[in-house]
């Protein structure tokens, strides 16, 4: 009896350590793992991210795919969308947790797409690991030559596009997969990455603060924490166009005074220019603003423009859109209009 408890022992460690030889750990930082936005690649082989619109692109063949992720704050959110099925929304906890991103019951090739959803001032969150089950990790998919890059507000980062009526605000609201930078780049066939910050300006935030990140601060940053800052290596994505919508929330209490909105703005640009030598910049006003504000924003990318003196500079229209009675910021079917009406003007731009 002794020796058969033994045996059954043995038997049963000898299944689960084969069970184990199936299943495969990568690091997220493994080049088998496509990239897209900026992320900071840490020593641990984990990668850490903050912008919305930041996706991984994996080609897998397994049974089952899992990660270990977290954010600072547990209010960081990601979509995950397996074979480009639906989308899911998945809240990430402040601690490393697994979370189980697909289940089959036989092994098969499948694709995943993760992206984040939220903005810094929500959550820096970071991806350690993905284990695959009776599988492995195939080379990514190629991504398009074309390469966007978005600067602005909230209204860039997607916030509040996915509200629901007579709740309160919630960070699952935000969606940067379906907001007007990254619906361009895909009838463009481009990539994007999406630089911005809610409630950040040009030269002053929302509240009129001068002393927060505002884009010419958080521009050149992976991880636009003021307390600590990681910057971003511009020679990593060099960007065919630059769009650039900020300029809501300085108009936010009133009118800027001019000079002092211009000379930032020709500084920004003239180094942007600087950054990215072969880059066309295309300003705009966004969609929020109207009236006496939007007409003044439109003078001033003017000016702006006048003062650079370059033929890579560019001004776009913005219609506006007033979003609706719960909240200012335009929804998800605004998002999409935007996206129809900046495409064909920056296809034209660019002659693509």
């Amino acid at each position: 009896m002794k020796h058969y408890a033994q045996y059954i022992i043995s038997l049963v460690m000898i299944l689960f350590m084969s069970a184990n030889l199936f299943a495969e750990t990568i690091n997220a930082n493994d080049e088998r793992i496509g990239l897209m936005g900026r992320t900071q690649q840490q020593g641990d082989g984990s990668v850490r991210f903050a912008y919305p619109g930041v996706t991984f692109l994996l080609e897998v063949k397994a049974s089952k795919l899992e990660m270990v992720a977290q954010s600072n704050t547990g209010n960081g959110w990601i979509d995950v969308i397996v074979d480009e099925g639906p989308a899911i929304a998945i809240q990430l906890a402040k601690e490393a947790t697994t979370v189980e991103l697909f289940r089959f019951a036989t092994t098969g090739k499948h694709s995943v797409r993760i992206v984040n959803r939220t903005e810094t001032w929500q959550g820096i969150s970071t991806i350690k690991t993905f284990t695959l089950d009776k599988g492995e990790l195939l080379p990514p998919p190629l991504l398009p030559k074309r390469k966007l890059l978005f600067l602005g507000d909230s209204v860039t980062c997607a916030e509040m596009i996915d509200r629901i009526p007579g709740e309160k605000p919630n960070p699952s609201w935000s969606n940067a997969r379906e907001s007007y930078g990254m619906l361009t780049a895909a009838a463009l066939n481009a990539q994007a990455q999406l630089v911005c910050y809610g409630g950040r300006g040009l030269v002053r935030s929302w509240n009129g603060k001068t002393d927060e990140l505002n884009l010419p601060d958080f521009y050149p940053l992976t991880i636009a924490d003021q307390a600590a800052p990681v910057s971003w290596n511009k020679k990593a994505y060099q960007p065919d166009l630059i769009v650039s919508a900020i300029g809501t929330n300085d108009f936010s209490t009133d009118i800027p005074e001019r000079e002092t909105y211009v000379r930032t703005y020709v500084k920004l640009v003239n180094q942007l220019l600087k950054d990215y030598p072969h880059a066309h910049i295309a300003l705009t006003e966004g969609a929020i603003l109207h009236g006496d504000k939007k007409a003044a924003l439109i003078d001033y990318i003017r000016e702006t423009i006048s003062r650079v003196n370059a033929a890579r500079v560019h001004q776009v229209t913005s219609p506006h859109y007033p979003g609706d009675e719960q909240d200012a910021h335009p929804t998800k079917s605004q998002h999409a209009a935007m996206a129809a009406d900046l495409a064909p003007q920056l296809k034209a731009l660019m002659d693509w």
